[in-house]
């Protein structure tokens, strides 16, 4: 009897251990590690502690809470950040990447979570007209390195513009608030945040109209990049993005830090893959 009563509960405590093996691993979250260029505020900056904050980081960790994704972030300079996913130092890049045809033939993308036009900025005292393209011969534009907008000004402007190529956008700010701009060609929440030309007291202004065309160079929006063969990480993260615009949570984080809508709103049908 004693030897059936010990059996029972060796074969009753392996069954719970399995079961809650199997229940562990059902709990344990998938590590994913974000590429991100640092600084790009107001969508990425440091604390005074030196952690890292902002617009992305917050949309970020949200996005990989619902996915049940265990997220880390890594600091990468934006012109190796696309070969930085493709040698596997991360996993996916959430960095405000526009979705553009030459990325699309190396990653894979999201559907976009964010759009925003690119602006000309100069000094307010400064009487440039961004339209009439041959009396820009010989001025000095600033631009981030890789970027579209260093796509577009090379394309359009590069016959009559000087362009002067920087590794981050706060570069840029700071050599044109330093006068050794003549102009810079900026994304609209990075104008808005570093320059604020919007205040009638502003030192500087925009010039001619905001810019998101042509889509070859400026995209469809600003969107999470994959490995091409990450099909599945990039469906959670689809699902996650669809989730945080149908219940508020994308409006409440925008509010947050920006005056101004840059929302992408995902179609039923995106939404229904």
């Amino acid at each position: 009897m004693n030897k059936w009563i010990t059996s029972a509960l060796l074969a009753g405590a392996l069954v719970s251990g399995q079961l809650l093996g199997q229940a562990m691993a059902q709990d344990a979250k998938e590590t994913v590690r974000l590429g991100i260029d640092v600084p790009y505020e107001p969508f990425v900056m440091r604390d005074a502690d030196g952690k890292l904050e902002g617009f992305e980081i917050d949309l970020g960790n949200e996005l990989c809470a619902r996915a049940n994704l265990e997220c880390s972030w890594v600091e990468q300079s934006w012109d190796g950040i696309i070969p930085g996913l493709l040698a596997r130092k991360y996993d996916a890049i959430l960095s405000s990447m526009a979705i553009t045809p030459e990325r699309e033939r190396q990653v894979m993308f999201s559907l976009p979570y964010y759009n925003t036009p690119s602006v000309w900025i100069t000094a307010r005292d400064r009487d440039i007209d961004i339209d009439e393209k041959q009396s820009l011969e010989g001025l000095s534009v600033g631009v981030q390195r890789g970027t579209i907008r260093d796509v577009y000004v090379t394309q359009e402007y590069g016959d009559v513009l000087d362009i002067h190529r920087y590794g981050s956008s706060q570069e840029v700010v700071n050599d044109l608030q330093s006068g050794r701009l003549d102009l810079t060609f900026e994304d609209f929440p990075i104008a808005v945040d570093a320059i604020d030309f919007r205040q009638d007291d502003s030192p500087y202004k925009q010039l001619g109209d905001s810019i998101k065309t042509p889509t070859s160079i400026f995209g469809k929006g600003a969107a999470m990049a994959f490995r091409q063969r990450d099909k599945a990480l990039a469906a959670k993260f689809d699902k996650a993005i669809c989730e945080v615009y149908a219940d508020g949570t994308f409006d409440k984080l925008m509010e947050q830090y920006f005056d101004y809508d840059l929302s992408v709103r995902p179609s039923e049908a995106d939404c229904a893959q």
